[in-house]
């Protein structure tokens, strides 16, 4: 048997790095919400005292910048300047320009070219993972140092623990079995680490108890626990300065948390802030979905699907299938599969999930604790499409 540990990380929806996902995002869903066709490139920045918002939109839509970013600091509990920063009366700058039109003539042809040709926003890289080591087809490191951290904003925000502030950070590393078969087999949670901002008042043996039984306790099963398991429950000792007041936060600089957690790959595009023709974002889900209904049915316990494009070129100049041994056919035939089930085109991936429908803070909810692995029927990413059927008949014929 070979084993190994392997980490991933998570931080809050207060971490400011976070705040400024969610800042863009909510820009996103107001511009859509409105005028579906915008054309939305938002990037945040933050520090003490101060949000500022800029970038690149193109819109019909009628958007209070200023007021949202306000309602969204004030929806995480950025409402003091203890706490990392003031809602009310923190500096908030916008610096916004239309899309260059040279951008615009060859991707979506200034909204003269059909859904079908519609090219790429940008050249990029694009990868999707899924894994049977999880009901949510996703790594068990990242699931449980996700779920860690929206566990701290829930008790910090029904006041189950009221000394919570809104930043935090979170860390699991699990001891994996690897079969001969590429199959991987979570054996054991091997450390816990948190890190939480915490009230002036509240001890370190406080935090630490109330870290197991409220936090710990409600989101990892007992299974995955023993006496070896280490736990370092905010090992600075301090964590009273948050925010943006202890730190800057920018757009974008959380990709690894935003998908799996290290596993699988990345192709270094950021997704916040970003309308569906910027395929950083759409073919990221694309291949998402891919994956997973690939896994989903049974066709290999692992699955890694990658996708390139050129700027305003509409079909993808790659598609890649890695089922790491896994796979109960070979790798070139789920591949196959895969193209015929899937439109990478990024006007049809924009059909398919519904990705031009904003509201409901649809694409604000992605910004904070992951955009895969998540029942929300607005991830429209997440529904899996039935293959088998297709498979057996090809290997019968």
């Amino acid at each position: 048997m070979v084993t190994f540990l392997f980490t991933s990380e998570s931080v809050n929806e207060g971490h400011p790095d976070k705040l400024c996902d969610q800042v863009s995002d909510a820009i996103l869903d107001a511009c859509l919400e409105q005028d579906p066709e915008s054309k939305v490139a938002c990037e945040t920045c933050t520090k003490t005292g101060m949000v500022m918002v800029f970038g690149e939109i193109t819109t019909r839509a009628n958007v209070d910048y200023e007021k949202i970013v306000r309602e969204t600091c004030r929806g995480i509990g950025f409402t003091a300047e203890e706490v990392g920063l003031n809602c009310d009366t923190c500096k908030v700058l916008v610096h916004i320009e239309e899309q260059s039109p040279d951008i615009g003539q060859g991707v979506h042809g200034m909204g003269t070219k059909r859904p079908e040709e519609i090219g790429a926003g940008d050249q990029g890289i694009m990868f999707g993972y899924a894994t049977d080591e999880t009901p949510e087809l996703m790594p068990l490191t990242h699931v449980l140092s996700t779920k860690i951290g929206a566990r701290l904003t829930e008790v910090r925000k029904n006041g189950t623990l009221k000394w919570l502030r809104p930043d935090g950070k979170t860390q699991v590393t699990v001891e994996y079995k690897k079969h001969q078969n590429g199959a991987l087999e979570p054996i054991r949670v091997h450390t816990i680490l948190i890190s939480t901002q915490h009230d002036e008042t509240v001890s370190n043996d406080q935090i630490a108890a109330d870290l197991r039984e409220h936090v710990i306790k409600a989101v990892v099963p007992a299974k995955y626990l023993d006496e070896n398991t280490i736990f370092h429950l905010n090992p600075s000792g301090r964590f009273v300065i948050g925010g943006p007041h202890g730190d800057a936060g920018l757009t974008g600089r959380k990709i690894i948390i935003d998908t799996y957690g290290g596993w699988g790959a990345h192709g270094g595009g950021a997704f916040s802030g970003k309308d569906p023709t910027k395929v950083d974002r759409s073919g990221a889900y694309i291949v998402r979905q891919a994956a997973k209904s690939v896994v989903a049915a049974g066709l290999a316990r692992r699955c890694l699907v990658q996708v390139s494009y050129a700027i305003g070129v509409a079909e993808p100049l790659s598609v890649f299938v890695d089922t790491y041994g896994t796979g109960k056919v070979s790798d070139e035939e789920i591949l196959n599969l895969i193209k015929e089930n899937f439109d990478f085109r990024p006007g049809m991936i924009i059909q398919a999930l519904d990705l031009q429908r904003g509201g409901n803070k649809r694409f604000q909810k992605t910004a904070a604790y992951g955009h895969f692995g998540r029942e929300d029927p607005d991830f429209t990413w997440e529904v899996v499409k039935p293959l088998v059927k297709t498979v057996v008949e090809r290997l019968i014929d």
